[in-house]
């Protein structure tokens, strides 16, 4: 499988202390398989950070990862299991870190399942302000057009993943 990370720099080292914290899955090195939203990623980091626009394109073992022993949560799609388990990790604060309805302690060396985009972050708000319950935000989830993510989390993660290249 050929996953996509955007930049603005080529990562030629992985390394998951320069991660953000906060991030839908948990702090990690995050990839998808679509390379546009791979640039789409880069081109936006280039405009907040500087620099220029670079996807780094990596080879991930599907075979060596399902039988590495690692610990892999998958999301299929968004339900209210992955809108817990995003708001969790976004916020950080709101639940125990041991709790497997978050990644706050790496528990799970990979995550897959679709992105949190602006959209979703707004319904997100709205449900934990109260707004909205827990029947219209599972609702207007399945209407909203997702993409993908895979994040790598730890170290033993991150050895599966081999550089293949750049695109500029």
């Amino acid at each position: 499988m050929i996953l996509y990370h955007g930049s603005n720099l080529e990562i030629d080292v992985i390394d998951l202390n320069k991660c953000r914290p906060n991030k839908d899955f948990g702090k990690g090195f995050y990839l998808t398989d679509i390379p546009e939203q791979a640039m789409r990623m880069a081109k936006r980091v280039s405009l907040i950070y500087g620099g220029n626009p670079i996807v780094t394109r990596y080879e991930a073992d599907l075979d060596k990862l399902m039988n590495s022993g690692l610990s892999i949560r998958k999301f299929d799609r968004p339900d209210i299991q992955w809108a817990t388990f995003v708001m969790n990790n976004r916020s950080g604060k709101k639940i125990d870190k041991d709790s497997p309805e978050c990644n706050l302690l790496n528990q799970y060396d990979i995550v897959v399942g679709p992105v949190a985009n602006d959209d979703m972050a707004l319904l997100f708000r709205q449900f934990e302000e109260g707004f909205i319950d827990i029947k219209i935000l599972t609702r207007e989830m399945t209407y909203k057009k997702l993409t993908n993510q895979y994040s790598f989390h730890t170290q033993r993660a991150v050895a599966l993943l081999k550089k293949e290249g750049v695109i500029r």
